[in-house]
């Protein structure tokens, strides 16, 4: 992991050189999971949500962004709307850490060299990969680990919006959902093929994760030269 996020590093400020402009900033707020476990509400944080942002803004339109996430996805049977989900009453709680990478597109031209206050919603898409750690449910419903890790791939969705608050900062709101390619993360299907007898839920249907919160970046280097692409 610790390569991947050098790598990430070193190809984002591998650019400076070319007199673009940067942000660095953080991400806040909350998390919440959909899934075969505990609420089936699409939007609904209930645990905080840390993170690191880079980009590099190619023109007033679109930004190269990286992001490194961590939270913990808690699911809760008894908040279900699902009376059946109620009466099982399972939960868990697994760490995740997330490395994502995309572009993010502007609505509008959010050129920082322009003066004044300026607002746009944004979109962001690209890939993400995740790290979780491995469990399942028992006979008697006891959420039990595997003893491993696993990644899981996905496709983030994002919608936010942002203005400049200053010459060098920018605060943002988004919410970001992240499809993934597993059905894994709460428990539902364990890992080990030997323990496929405790699977349950909609195995036609994979795992999903909500970020939603507040980012806060402070722009850096030298007037930019945007390029028509």
């Amino acid at each position: 992991m610790r390569y991947i996020i050098l790598f990430l590093l070193s190809t984002f400020f591998a650019q400076t050189s070319h007199s673009q402009i940067y942000e660095i900033g953080v991400f806040a707020g909350g998390s919440n999971f959909i899934g075969d476990v505990g609420s089936t509400s699409y939007v609904s944080p209930n645990t905080a949500a840390l993170g690191l942002l880079l980009k590099w803004n190619r023109s007033p339109r679109h930004s190269w962004r990286v992001s490194l996430m961590y939270s913990d996805l808690k699911g809760h049977d008894r908040k279900s709307d699902d009376p059946r989900r109620k009466e099982r009453n399972y939960s868990f709680d697994s760490n995740l850490l997330e490395i994502s990478a995309g572009m993010e597109f502007t609505f509008i031209d959010f050129d920082l060299h322009k003066s004044g206050i300026k607002a746009t919603p944004y979109i962001y898409s690209g890939l993400t990969t995740a790290k979780h750690s491995n469990y399942y449910f028992d006979n008697t419903g006891e959420y039990t680990s595997e003893g491993t890790d696993s990644w899981v791939y996905g496709i983030p969705m994002v919608l936010g919006i942002k203005s400049n608050i200053t010459n060098h900062f920018i605060l943002g709101f988004e919410v970001g959902a992240r499809y993934t390619f597993s059905d894994e993360l709460d428990g539902s299907v364990p890992d080990a093929e030997e323990l496929d007898a405790f699977s349950f839920g909609n195995i036609n249907s994979n795992d999903w994760y909500v970020f939603t919160g507040f980012t806060l970046t402070y722009t850096f280097g030298q007037r930019p030269c945007y390029c028509n692409f």
